[in-house]
């Protein structure tokens, strides 16, 4: 079986703009959560989130070209740019041929959701006449943000978006890793981004009682496993990874990050929202990834969880590790603390950091958990507070989706 590497990284989140600044903050334990900007949440009960900073999607896209384009795909162009020239790739020098081998598939939960907010604003606010904005479409579309990364740098391989809620750029990276396995491309840009700091966003999973309230206290409101967590933060940007084919990177003297061995989905089958308390979503994910990847789970050097800090979702994704690990101990870590959670484009971030966690030999800690829950299994190690020192050879990186869908990537050294 073809072997698959990651050869560069692009980040946009609210913890920097670039891989290093967003990695620096996250082994400094900051949290990106503050006042919401975006909108006028004065009368929500959730008035917080992890907005992205300091972006300016004119200083990276043509002022004619952006019209065109939603947020999500803004952070899409931009942080895959970063992974592609991470990777030292130069699309223009490639042969029409090449680029045949060259594809994308991009993740995202809520695609261009700001743009049906304002044009549905703007027509319902109106006298009726429909006044829709030609780029409308596809500025909406959850597919889009594919199709303008292959369009920008021509790239003709597979092309397509996964949709599965919080677990859609995590299922890109896995869907991504078997076409290069398949022989349908040599390399992949896989990913994910979102943008839905918006009313209608905030507003549906305030009432779907999944927001965190603490509004007086913004920055420590996301406490994963903590006995006083009352819902999630969210967050919003983009992660991107270049994967390749081990030998093709080889032939051209690539600089490989980590190996992507393995992946692994599966559907909890339980319900719209909720995650069983019986942990097996998360089981069989992990269990399908290790497999996989040919590997046990006395292997694994720590979990980067999904851990939103919901009441039920947190314990009942424990129980799930417990269930695979069984016997042994396992290091978790939840850094959704400091990053919020982005929704679809949760997964890619969340796989830069198990990528150079394992570069660094460090885990990120989980930042404001003061209490942990009784309900925790044993032989579950939280790192709290600072990072943890250690080597490190693979990291298991949940998802979990609405839906029950459930996607599970292990990056590992290469060897």
């Amino acid at each position: 079986m073809k072997r698959v590497v990651v050869t560069g990284l692009g980040a946009i989140t609210p913890l920097g703009n670039t891989v290093e600044t967003f990695w620096n903050n996250i082994l400094a334990g900051k949290s990106g959560a503050g006042i919401i900007t975006k909108f006028d949440a004065s009368k929500f009960k959730t008035r917080f989130a992890c907005e992205v900073k300091g972006f300016n999607g004119e200083d990276f896209i043509d002022k004619k070209e952006i019209k065109k384009y939603d947020q999500f795909t803004q952070y899409a162009i931009v942080a895959s740019d970063q992974a592609i020239a991470d990777a030292n790739l130069d699309f223009s020098a490639m042969s029409e041929q090449e680029r045949y081998q060259v594809g994308v598939i991009w993740g995202s939960g809520n695609g261009g959701i700001i743009t049906f907010e304002e044009q549905l604003r703007d027509y319902h606010g109106g006298d009726g006449t429909p006044r829709f904005n030609p780029y409308f479409i596809p500025k909406m579309i959850v597919d889009i943000a594919a199709g303008v990364v292959s369009i920008r740098h021509k790239l003709h391989g597979p092309n397509y978006c996964t949709v599965s809620a919080c677990a859609s750029s995590n299922t890109a990276i896995i869907s991504a890793l078997d076409t290069i396995r398949l022989g349908r491309a040599k390399i992949m840009i896989a990913g994910g981004s979102e943008a839905a700091i918006t009313g209608s966003a905030v507003g549906g999973f305030s009432s779907a009682q999944a927001l965190s309230k603490q509004n007086e206290d913004p920055e420590s409101a996301s406490k994963p496993f903590d006995k006083n967590r009352d819902g999630f933060v969210m967050g919003e940007g983009a992660g991107a990874l270049v994967l390749e084919e081990l030998d093709h990177a080889l032939a051209r003297g690539a600089r490989i990050y980590a190996e992507l061995i393995g992946g692994g989905m599966a559907a909890d089958a339980y319900h719209l929202t909720g995650t069983p308390p019986d942990g097996l979503g998360a089981m069989l994910g992990i269990q399908n990834a290790l497999t996989d990847g040919g590997l046990t789970p006395d292997q694994v050097s720590y979990v980067n969880a999904h851990a939103t800090s919901t009441p039920l979702g947190d314990i009942g994704e424990l129980v799930g590790i417990k269930r695979v690990f069984d016997q042994q101990n396992i290091t978790v870590t939840a850094t959704k603390s400091m990053t919020g959670h982005l929704l679809g484009a949760a997964g890619a971030v969340e796989s830069i950091i198990s990528i150079l966690s394992i570069r660094d030999n460090v885990i990120p800690p989980t930042i404001n958990t003061a209490e942990l829950d009784e309900r925790i299994p044993e032989g579950i190690d939280v790192v709290l507070g600072q990072p943890l020192k250690k080597q490190i050879d693979v990291v298991v990186n949940n998802t979990f989706g609405f839906g029950g869908h459930t996607a599970t990537s292990i990056f590992s050294r290469y060897q």
